[in-house]
């Protein structure tokens, strides 16, 4: 088989991924935008167990309930969220039901790249791949949940502490808040993989652990620089929300890291000296 045809056999397995990512997505995300989740409680043995039924509604769909419960978590009960643009709430809603897809997609999205990545991985990577799988999804989540549930409602009570300061209005475009409200938690979700990535590539044989322990005042520069790109507001405060867990989370992998590397330098090192 020449390179061309190498190369038209990956394009076609690509292809074939892509298009069934597509039909597990496409049904996920339209029923995001036309339906919404009507509330039922059940009654069951004396106890009331919440549950929700879908019910056809273009308008007041499950992103727009995403988006109100996420204005009613996260922002002060003054603000005033306007809608700027004529469009600003149709996008909106196609952000949030993206978004969740993506969420939702997650279990297939993976089973599909590793589907196509695994048949060209060594024997080492596909066992680091199955050992850092469940790790990562946890931190990840953890992560996530941080970002949604505590640093993103801090930042804009702190940002508008500074508005409340200066004696002006309490007043959010909707993309703007949506944008913020979406990205910050993602961006502390993908901070949270950091030991993964340092523990990946010693395990890998990429980095050596004490490569990590020597660089870690670039590290922490490096934290900082991304608190500050990915936070809204130049105060530092909210840099140094991203950037200090950012750095323990170095440290950490750098330490993990290290442990296996010792660990697999007395593996090979044993028989060896049993031999002598």
């Amino acid at each position: 088989m020449g390179e061309l045809d190498k190369i038209l056999a990956v394009l076609g397995e690509v292809r074939h991924r892509l298009v069934r990512t597509m039909l597990v997505l496409a049904p996920i995300f339209g029923f995001l935008v036309t339906f919404e989740l009507k509330p039922y409680p059940l009654h069951v043995l004396g106890r009331t167990i919440p549950f929700a039924y879908p019910w056809p509604n273009l308008f007041y769909n499950v992103t727009a309930q995403v988006f109100r419960a996420l204005v009613q978590l996260m922002l002060p009960s003054n603000v005033v969220l306007l809608n700027v643009g004529v469009g600003d709430s149709i996008l909106v809603q196609v952000e949030i039901g993206a978004l969740l897809t993506l969420i939702l997609g997650m279990p297939w999205i993976v089973h599909e790249v590793s589907a196509f990545l695994v048949p060209a991985l060594r024997r080492n990577e596909r066992e680091m791949i199955r050992r850092i799988g469940i790790p990562a999804t946890i931190l990840f989540a953890i992560g996530t949940a941080l970002g949604v549930f505590v640093l993103t409602p801090l930042t804009f009570r702190l940002l508008f502490l500074y508005v409340a300061a200066m004696g002006l209005a309490p007043v959010l475009g909707v993309q703007q808040f949506v944008q913020f409200a979406l990205l910050y938690p993602l961006a502390f979700g993908l901070v949270f993989e950091l030991p993964v990535f340092v523990y990946s590539l010693t395990r890998l044989g990429v980095v050596r652990a004490a490569v990590w322990r020597r660089h870690w005042r670039g590290a922490v520069i490096g934290s900082l620089v991304f608190g500050m790109i990915v936070t809204p507001d130049n105060s530092g405060i909210t840099m140094l929300l991203v950037a200090t867990p950012m750095i323990a989370l170095y440290l950490g992998g750098a330490w993990f890291a290290g442990r296996w590397e010792s660990r697999a330098t007395k593996r090979r090192s044993g028989p060896a000296a049993v031999t002598g």
